[in-house]
């Protein structure tokens, strides 16, 4: 591999991975830790592909020290890392769980001592189950509980974690979750999916409160905003991704970086938009100033007009917006079904600047490709694709960078593969493999190339 090979970044840029709680940790019941809607939802039958769950998963919590040496190993400069609110209030309100809470301080510590920031994510979907059993994000009282969560987590950790993210991908949260119903808890609702999704923004607004009291340096939230495009140039097709950016993207962007509502909810929603689970004030708070905003990206969306799924406004979800997706058949896709369209990161990284001139600095908090790995003979996995694609994407940054994108970092996703939410243990996403029955951690080619991106990054910008 030639220098020629890896993109170019400027002085500063930071380079991470990412994992989550959830997907990592295992240890489903150990130390004082409380049920999560999703150890609820992979025991319902059917949910989860398999029957996976993600009781072990990588069994990170009583290896947590391999993995850091993975880290350390990798030469990454900051690891992105989720708590689980179960472990630290295993009903979701009250007194912190010390034990739980004692985990994350070893984490940290181990982190810091091989030089390496630790970012910490708030919420990755692990909401605990009584929270869930008292409305969950439909109520007002879960962003209320998750701004009180937020101040036991800070108060234990804020003296040596300077980067926060309140909440991960609420889009999937409030819409795979409470209207799809693909994810924890499964429910397919209308109104109650909008009421999630606005009580996730107000939970966020009370975290940054409660960070920005505490102290943090650095919060931010990761949004993983798509890439629409119409299937074709027909005025229904424009028309069906007009509504799709309501749903994908303007419901969080705007009441964060523009201070309103989405303009086209009512035409995306109808009746079911009826505001009724605002409050007055609710923007400012929402709008609390962030120091960056986190990017997910994965691959583009194309999108064509169609009928409602279900002809009764009565019963119908969130997502039922007549529009649907199209799997294009011109590029490579991972196997996730996803097109690998590098140039469309760009796009959509341009886009957000120009459509939000007061959007803060980006952070990619997440960005990587599922693919069919396989053990050689010799004992290693030789992920040429994902080679190739986390090559093209970070190209994708470099090019955004030099059409005036102030982003700061890269967090590939992810370290380890893991528990891959509905899809178990089927879909791999890892620099690193991990054998689920030994739990032993094989480093792929990725990790390598990653490593040495890495390294020659360093050497060209340190004077």
């Amino acid at each position: 591999m030639t220098a020629d090979d890896f993109p170019r970044f400027p002085e500063g840029f930071f380079f991470g991975a990412a994992t989550a709680s959830y997907q990592i940790e295992g240890a489903h019941d150990a130390d004082g830790r409380g049920p999560s809607i999703w150890d609820t939802y992979c025991r319902e039958p059917g949910r989860v592909l398999n029957g996976d769950t993600g009781d072990v998963a990588c069994d990170h919590y009583h290896r947590y020290l391999e993995d850091v040496a993975l880290l350390a190993g990798l030469g990454v400069d900051s690891y992105r890392f989720s708590v689980a609110w179960p472990r630290v209030q295993p009903e979701g309100s009250g007194p912190a769980n010390a034990a739980g809470l004692d985990f994350y301080d070893r984490l940290v510590d181990e982190l810091l001592a091989v030089g390496i920031a630790p970012a910490a994510t708030l919420y990755h979907w692990d909401l605990p189950q009584a929270l869930e059993d008292r409305g969950g994000w439909r109520v007002r009282e879960t962003a209320e509980r998750f701004a009180e969560y937020t101040g036991l987590v800070v108060a234990r950790l804020g003296d040596r974690v300077d980067r926060w993210i309140t909440l991960n991908e609420p889009f999937c949260t409030a819409f795979v979750g409470y209207a799809i119903g693909r994810h924890a808890p499964g429910a397919r609702e209308g109104r109650g999916a909008l009421a999630a999704a606005h009580h996730l923004l107000v939970g966020h607004g009370l975290a940054v409160r409660a960070l920005r009291a505490a102290g943090a340096d650095e919060v931010g939230i990761a949004l993983n905003p798509d890439r629409l495009v119409p299937a074709t140039a027909a005025p229904t097709d424009l028309m069906a991704v007009r509504r799709a950016e309501t749903l994908h993207n303007e419901v969080w962007l705007d009441p964060l970086f523009a201070g309103r509502y989405p303009a086209f909810e009512a035409q995306t929603w109808g009746e079911m938009a009826d505001g009724s689970y605002r409050e007055d004030g609710d923007l400012a708070i929402i709008g609390e100033p962030l120091d960056f905003v986190g990017v997910n990206y994965y691959r583009p969306t194309t999108i064509v007009d169609a009928p409602y799924a279900d002809p009764d406004p009565a019963t119908r979800t969130a997502v039922d917006i007549r529009t649907a997706e199209t799997m294009r058949d011109d590029v490579r896709r991972t196997t996730m079904g996803w097109p690998v369209v590098p140039e469309s990161f760009t796009e959509l990284l341009t886009d957000l600047v120009r459509r939000y001139p007061t959007l803060p600095p980006v952070v990619i908090t997440e960005n990587g490709s599922a693919e069919a790995d396989v053990v050689s003979q010799s004992g290693q996995v030789h992920d040429s694709d994902r080679v190739a694609y986390l090559r093209d994407h970070l190209a994708a940054v470099s090019a955004a960078i030099d059409a005036g994108v102030d982003v700061r970092g890269y967090y590939v996703w992810s370290l380890l593969d893991n528990f891959e939410w509905a899809f178990g243990y089927e879909r791999r996403f890892g620099l690193v493999r991990v054998d689920y029955d030994t739990l032993q951690r094989l480093p792929k080619d990725s990790y390598r190339w990653y490593r040495d991106m890495i390294e020659h990054h360093r050497k060209e910008t340190t004077p």
